[in-house]
């Protein structure tokens, strides 16, 4: 039978864990829940130095009390950052490292930064400043931090979806939450590397926006450390049918699922010899060629028509990881889009930006406003009548051009977009909320693809998106692909996904030509 050593997320303690817990011992198994220095024992108080350190030397003192040869460690949120600092320090000593609805947290970086929402990240980010200037945030006299204050009773959703938690337990979260040392989630996690063989399991909480298939969308694009991370052969991954609280939701199921990962089972992601990943597979639609003129930063797809001509820029999607090949200009879904809407018609512009990573929004959004005035400079592109096409995860980009669209902007389109931060991503850098920037819009019209078999988290970014653009009256026209998946024109080659990418390109064309 298993040890088990369970870590939770912030502002709580191994009483999260009890009915779990009691699941585990009943299958003969020993189960350790910790609580974590400051988070409510009396026993174990913070101090002004309170910080990730002492808590990762809290999961050692645990994993050495323990007289089994080896323990499988599990981290809920939050809690995966002291686990994995003590899977460094007592690398024998670790038999499966569990991540429990919790990211992948890199060497260097604080817990904040996977903290899953952006409003909270901020206030954080901000408190710790104020900490660190001797501010608000300080304790006089002392030096430290004062801990920062749990959530109030209607707030907990902000730190994981509390779906199907009773009232009765989600009150007493309420009730028995601790303030958190500010230090342990401003302190970098400093990764030894040492346990980098010790077998890990991913339990994904399907309605706080993680699932398998989202994991294996991540893979296909074949980013080295991600397959490295993720399809080892030590590595599984099991999804519950519940919210980021699962030791509160299903505790039953929970237990069950952390026995068979004890035992090396779940699901594994691997990726097929010799096939193709979706996004490089033929395009869908059968688009005659065109002129496509290539330079340092862009590519040019150009109708059959003199004079200058409206142009549609495409905006790719991601996080793309650096150095993978082909490049998005190069992918059959962009290059089928520029002949088509060339076709049609107005010119199209593709480019690669450098949105690589979570954090890298920012430099994305100046890649694409660099990327628009060189369109607009092309003497063969009419300056006043521009277009742009946001796909997948370049969708966060388009908050920009909803807040202040410029006039030459005559339409904005997204495609399958995601359209806020999804739970796990951790911080863009500054914020991207098209839905919030959706009033500043007003009459720009908007083309959106949805499709009906998205990734559950996308899928409801989509939803607060339609439900802002239906509140403010934005000119928001949907193009709707029931039977379609995520990056369909690649993999969904169908009637119904022909017509409506069919629709997408004379809806978007059609707005540039508004004014001929």
């Amino acid at each position: 039978m298993t040890a088990f050593v369970l870590v939770s997320e912030a502002h709580t303690g191994g009483w999260i864990w009890q009915e779990t817990v009691s699941r585990l011992r009943e299958s003969g198994h020993t189960a350790h829940p910790v609580t974590l220095t400051g988070m409510g024992d009396p026993a174990r108080p913070a101090g002004p130095d309170t910080d990730l350190g002492t808590h990762v030397a809290d999961v050692v003192e645990a994993v050495d009390s323990l007289q089994a040869p080896q323990v499988v460690l599990v981290g809920h949120g939050y809690g995966i950052h002291p686990v994995l600092g003590a899977a460094d320090l007592r690398p024998g000593r670790i038999a499966r490292v569990v991540h429990l609805d919790a990211g992948l947290p890199r060497d260097g970086d604080p817990p904040l930064v996977l903290v899953p929402d952006e409003g909270v990240r901020e206030r954080l980010t901000a408190y710790a400043a104020n900490a660190s200037d001797g501010g608000p945030g300080t304790v006089a006299g002392r030096g430290g931090a004062r801990p920062v204050p749990p959530p109030d009773a209607a707030s907990w959703h902000r730190w994981g979806s509390t779906d199907g938690v009773p009232a009765d337990a989600l009150d007493r979260l309420a009730h028995l939450a601790a303030p958190q040392p500010a230090a342990t989630l401003t302190q970098p996690l400093r990764r030894s590397g040492t346990a980098g063989e010790v077998p890990t399991t991913g339990v994904l909480c399907l309605a706080n926006g993680s699932s398998i298939a989202l994991v294996e969308h991540v893979v296909s694009f074949g980013d080295p450390r991600l397959e490295a991370a993720l399809t080892a052969p030590g590595v599984t991954f099991f999804e519950l049918p519940t919210g980021h609280w699962p030791m509160l939701s299903v505790p039953g199921e929970l237990a069950r699922v952390l026995a068979e990962a004890a035992r090396g089972e779940g699901h594994r992601i691997t990726r097929a010899a010799r096939q193709d990943p979706p996004h490089l597979r033929p395009f869908l639609l059968d688009v005659p060629p065109c002129t496509r003129e290539r330079t340092d930063a862009l590519d040019l797809y150009l109708p059959e028509t003199d004079g200058p001509v409206p142009a549609v820029v495409l905006v790719h999607g991601g996080p793309v990881p650096a150095g993978v090949l082909p490049t998005p200009r190069d992918w059959p879904a962009f290059a089928g889009y520029g002949r088509a809407l060339a076709d049609g018609g107005v010119a199209a512009v593709m480019f690669d930006h450098r949105l690589h990573d979570v954090a890298d929004y920012g430099r994305a959004a100046d890649d694409l406003a660099a990327a628009v005035e060189l369109v607009r400079a092309d003497p063969r592109v009419d300056p006043d009548r521009v277009a742009l096409w946001f796909f997948s995860g370049g969708g966060l980009l388009a908050a920009d051009w909803l807040a202040a669209p410029p006039p030459w902007l005559r339409c904005l389109a997204a495609t399958y977009p995601v359209l806020a931060a999804l739970p796990g991503w951790g911080s863009t850098g500054r914020p991207f909320r098209p839905a919030e920037e959706l009033p500043r819009a007003g009459s720009l019209p908007l083309v959106l693809t949805r499709v009906g078999l998205e990734h559950a988290a996308i899928a409801a970014t989509v939803a607060r998106f339609t439900e802002a653009a239906d509140a403010c009256g934005a000119a928001l026209e949907v193009i709707d692909v029931p039977h379609a998946h995520h990056g369909f024109e690649t993999i969904d080659h169908t009637p119904e996904a022909r017509a409506a990418v069919r629709a997408a390109v004379a809806a978007v064309a059609g707005h540039l030509r508004e004014e001929e």
